[in-house]
């Protein structure tokens, strides 16, 4: 019996003796951890939902991001983390939330068509554009229908009704992407009826999504008239960044 009580009371020994030895591993493994560094980030221009969704890929396992807006009603970021990846989520803001760029598009609207007995409007005969559509499809002569201006900022839908009486509509989304090299304007194109423009696929003539070069004229589409295959609209658009 005595025996016993000895081999118990070694154990509960050895199990608080364990007990204060992993207790002060795990204080040392807290104490390891680098301090949190708080930061909270006015947006002045993008989204707080939108960076959000670039910055959890730099958060690490006991960091923390979230949103919040002050009295102003501006978006806020609140970062939590260590230093250095705090530090990149910063720069990666600054990168990101700057002055959505102004852009200026000319949007021609021109019918070809296959007949010869039709003529080519004065003002597209020696158009480059025109010489190229020429060549690479059946059209033969071509009138222009009507010729527009927008001015928009890039990541915004815009909206413009043209044609003789109105009866198109165009929805235009860009995107500026400017490098080292060039300046490139990438843009979502819708073209339809203004009386049918929907979000539904089915109701566009023209539909697309293409890139350019700041300053570069370009065919966006074809769409072939209803009761006859011998004509087609053709949308043509241009862009630049105002400076």
């Amino acid at each position: 019996m005595k025996k016993f009580a000895r081999l118990a009371l070694a154990g509960v020994c050895l199990f608080i003796a364990s007990g204060w030895l992993f207790a002060e591993d795990d204080g040392q493994q807290r104490s390891a951890l680098p301090p949190l560094r708080k930061e909270l980030i006015k947006l002045k221009y993008i989204e707080a939902t939108d960076i959000m969704l670039l910055l959890q890929s730099f958060r690490s396992r006991d960091g923390s991001l979230s949103m919040a807006r002050d009295t102003n009603k501006n978006n806020l970021v609140v970062i939590s983390d260590t230093p250095d990846l705090v530090e990149k989520m910063v720069a990666l803001i600054k990168d990101v939330d700057v002055k959505p760029a102004e852009l200026l598009f000319t949007v021609q609207l021109v019918l070809g068509s296959e007949s010869v007995e039709e003529k080519t409007d004065d003002s597209l005969k020696n158009d480059p554009v025109i010489k190229e559509i020429r060549n690479l499809l059946r059209y033969k002569n071509f009138s222009l229908l009507d010729t527009t201006l927008l001015r928009t900022t890039e990541r915004e839908d815009s909206q413009v009704r043209f044609g003789k009486n109105g009866e198109y509509s165009l929805t235009l989304r860009p995107k500026y992407i400017k490098d080292e090299k060039e300046e490139n304007i990438q843009a979502e194109i819708r073209l339809g009826f203004s009386m049918t423009l929907s979000n539904t696929p089915q109701n566009f003539l023209i539909a697309t999504t293409l890139a350019m070069k700041s300053g570069e004229k370009t065919v966006v589409g074809v769409s072939k008239m209803a009761g006859g295959n011998d004509k087609g609209l053709i949308l043509i658009i241009s862009g630049k960044v105002v400076k």
